[in-house]
């Protein structure tokens, strides 16, 4: 009897040991497929432009190094000037959609009054909506406030863009925190200015992994800077990458070190925010 169960004790380890193994195995195919492009563009930047060609999964040599590219883009574009129009444009949408949406997100979940639910599914529309389908009504009425060829046309469109999720996903975190933490608050005389914020750090994974979620799109966008904003003093460093391109000739040595320097923002977000998001995705499917 004692042989049976230590057979079957071990079997039992053996499975687990294979499962995690499998999962490990699996996570790791894809995190190199996910790598893979990064690590690509990283390589050919530091590459003479015929080697790139050539030899593009060969790592740079002393043959084949080249820092061309880079010295291109440092002399004849306005990175600066992307670089600073994107961090200004990012920066004010993310803080500006966090500010409003956790604001709203807060009235939804804690305030009933009638049409409450209509509301939230109304906001929750332009989820299911693109925003890109609105593009001459946009731009039209971009144009009608002169706000065409300025970084607050396109803060103002990247608000509207990122507020849908944003109150959709913050409404079910701040659903969750009980009305008693919030009714205590009122009875010690707390305005409700003070109760959202002793809320809102109980929100803070969610708000890490909204961060994340909106600021790659906006940061990476080209669509709308490209449109309402095309100017040299207000074009993005997406926008800005589009000049090493043309329709006959591309200095891909100068495009891909643009890339490697454009990536640096967001991989440096991930880092620091990548435990809130993990955090907020894994909330829902752990009960205290």
């Amino acid at each position: 009897m004692m042989k049976r169960r230590a057979s079957k004790a071990s079997r039992d380890l053996a499975r687990q040991r294979f499962r995690g193994l499998l999962q490990h195995i699996i996570l790791v195919f894809f995190s190199l497929i996910a790598l893979f492009p990064i690590v690509l563009i990283l390589m050919n930047s530091f590459k003479l432009k015929k080697y790139i060609f050539a030899a593009p999964f060969a790592l740079p040599n002393a043959k084949t190094f080249s820092l061309i590219g880079y010295d291109t883009v440092l002399q004849r574009s306005n990175l600066i000037v992307n670089f600073g129009n994107s961090i200004i444009v990012t920066v004010a949408s993310l803080f500006l959609i966090l500010l409003f949406g956790s604001m709203a997100a807060f009235a939804l979940s804690g305030y009933k009054f009638r049409g409450n639910a209509f509301l939230g599914f109304y906001l929750s529309i332009g989820i299911m909506i693109p925003i890109r389908l609105g593009t001459v009504s946009i731009l039209k009425l971009m144009a009608s406030l002169g706000l065409v060829n300025t970084l607050t046309g396109l803060i103002l469109i990247y608000i509207a863009q990122g507020l849908p999720l944003t109150i959709f996903i913050l409404t079910s975190f701040m659903s969750q925190i009980p009305d008693e933490l919030k009714d205590a608050g009122r009875i010690d005389g707390a305005s409700e200015y003070r109760i959202y914020a002793l809320v809102l750090p109980l929100v803070r994974p969610a708000l890490g992994a909204i961060g994340i979620f909106t600021m790659i799109p906006i940061w990476n966008d080209l669509w709308f800077p490209l449109i309402v904003a095309p100017s040299a003093k207000t074009a993005t460093i997406t926008l800005g990458v589009q000049q090493f391109l043309g329709q006959y000739v591309s200095d891909w040595n100068a495009v891909l070190s643009a890339l490697v320097l454009a990536m640096v923002p967001v991989l440096l977000l991930y880092l620091v925010f990548s435990r809130q998001m993990i955090r907020s995705v894994t909330a829902g499917a752990i009960k205290t």
